[in-house]
C-alpha cells in the first residue's frame, strides 16, 4: 500500500483553517505533515453549531472522503494528529470514528491504524448494516421517499417471527431507498412497537434518517445478529412502479431478521431490490464467515 501527502492540498487546509481561525479570534492548528496521512479540512468546527462536536467530525470526515481528499484505502490520521485537527478531545474523535466504523466509511488494520474502506462492485449483503450505511461505504448518496409509517396490528406471519402473540402491536415503516435520488428497494420494517415508544414521532420523512442508529442511540438497540432468506419473483403493479421497472420485470428479494444479545428480535425487514440498481455481494472466507472489505 502506498500512502502520500498532497502537501498543496495539506498547505491550502491550514491557510483556510488560519483565516477562518482569525476571523472566529481562534488561535491558529498546527500543521500536521505526516508521511502516512492524507489529511481532511480543517476549520469545520464551530463551537455554535448546534449539533454535537462529533457529528461535525463525522462529517468532516465523510465529507473527505466522498470528495476523494481521503482516498480509497487511504489511512486516516491517527487519533492524535485528529485531536489536534480539530481542536476537540479525544472522546469526540473517538466517538466520530466509532460512527464511522458502524457505517462501513472505514475499518482497522490491528496495529496499522484505520483506513478509507475499498468498494467492491456491489452491494456487501448485511443484516447487521442500514441501507444508509452500506450506500455511504460504497460512494452513493443515501437517501428515501416515506410511503407509511403507522402503528399496526401484526398478523400471524410477522407476530411468529418476532416471537409476539398474535394481533400485539408493531410499527410499520416503508420507504422507498434511493441510491443518488434514484429509485433502488423498497423496504419495510416491522418493529415491536413496546420496544420503541415515540418512533412513529420521528420525522421519517427525512432524507438519511437511520432506523438502525435510531435504535442504537435512542433505545439502546443493539442488532447482533441475524439471518437472511433470498428469493427472486416478478415485481407487482406497484413495485415495477416505484422502481421504474417495464413489467413484467424481476426483483431481487431479501428477508430479514435481526436479533439483540439477548436474542430477541429487533426487527423484521422485508427488501424488494432493483436487479440492476442494486446488486448483491455476498463476501466470505474459507471457513464460511462474512468478512469486510
Amino acid at each position: 500500500m502506498t500512502s502520500y501527502v498532497n502537501m498543496d492540498f495539506l498547505k491550502n487546509c491550514v491557510e483556510d483553517s488560519d483565516a477562518d481561525r482569525r476571523i472566529r479570534g481562534q488561535p491558529n492548528l498546527k500543521t500536521l505533515e505526516t508521511e502516512d496521512t492524507l489529511v481532511a479540512k480543517q476549520g469545520v468546527i464551530d463551537r455554535d453549531d448546534p449539533r454535537p462536536l462529533h457529528k461535525q467530525v463525522y462529517a468532516a470526515l465523510l465529507a473527505a472522503i466522498s470528495d476523494g481528499r481521503l482516498p480509497l484505502r487511504g489511512k486516516l490520521p491517527s487519533e492524535r494528529e485528529l485531536v489536534d485537527l480539530y481542536a476537540v478531545s479525544r472522546i469526540t474523535i473517538r466517538h466520530a470514528i466509532r460512527e464511522l466504523i458502524q457505517q462501513g466509511v472505514v475499518h482497522s488494520q490491528p496495529g496499522k491504524g484505520l483506513y478509507v474502506t475499498e468498494r467492491g462492485g456491489g452491494f456487501e449483503l448485511q443484516v447487521l448494516k442500514s441501507f444508509t450505511s452500506i450506500a455511504l461505504a460504497n460512494g452513493h448518496n443515501p437517501g428515501h421517499q416515506l410511503i407509511e409509517a403507522s402503528l399496526v396490528y401484526a398478523p400471524l406471519e410477522i407476530s411468529r417471527p418476532l416471537f409476539l402473540a398474535p394481533g400485539a402491536e408493531v410499527v410499520l415503516l416503508s420507504r422507498l431507498r434511493l441510491l443518488d435520488n434514484i429509485p433502488a428497494v423498497i423496504q419495510t420494517d416491522w418493529i415491536p412497537a413496546a420496544r420503541v415508544p415515540g418512533l412513529l414521532d420521528l420525522d421519517w420523512g427525512i432524507a438519511n434518517r437511520s432506523l438502525y442508529e435510531e435504535l442504537r442511540e435512542r433505545y439502546g438497540i443493539f442488532p447482533k445478529r441475524g439471518q437472511t432468506t433470498l428469493s427472486a419473483r416478478l415485481a407487482d403493479v406497484n413495485e415495477a412502479r416505484l422502481l421504474q421497472l417495464s413489467p413484467p420485470a424481476a426483483v431481487l428479494t431479501v428477508d430479514q431478521i435481526a436479533f439483540d444479545d439477548r436474542n430477541r428480535p429487533v426487527n423484521m425487514t422485508a427488501l424488494v431490490h432493483h436487479p440492476a440498481r442494486y446488486p448483491l455481494t455476498l463476501l466470505q472466507s474459507e471457513t464460511g464467515d462474512f468478512t469486510q472489505y
